[in-house]
């Protein structure tokens, strides 16, 4: 592993991580590779990714969580107001 590599990977990659209704919230440019690491660091947890490429850590449950990115931009509708 390279220096750029370690720097750009999850958690260092991490510019900002949050607590949003109970769910954590890492700001950053993640993938599936981030997202099989979170599985392993949080187990019982559900990692998804959300649209703006960020990785967000639910809390226990059943099915596939929605993403709270995702929640916010179907709440608030396009931005020309319509």
């Amino acid at each position: 592993m390279t220096v750029d590599a370690l720097l750009a990977r999850w958690p260092t990659a991490s510019q900002k991580a949050e607590l949003l209704h109970g769910v954590l919230v890492f700001t950053g440019d993640f993938d599936e590779r981030d997202l099989e690491t979170a599985r392993r660091a949080y187990p019982g947890r559900r990692p998804v990714l959300n649209a703006d490429g960020g990785l967000e850590v639910h809390p226990s449950g059943a099915g596939t969580p929605t993403p709270l990115v995702g929640r916010a931009v179907e709440i608030s509708g396009p931005e020309d107001g319509t």
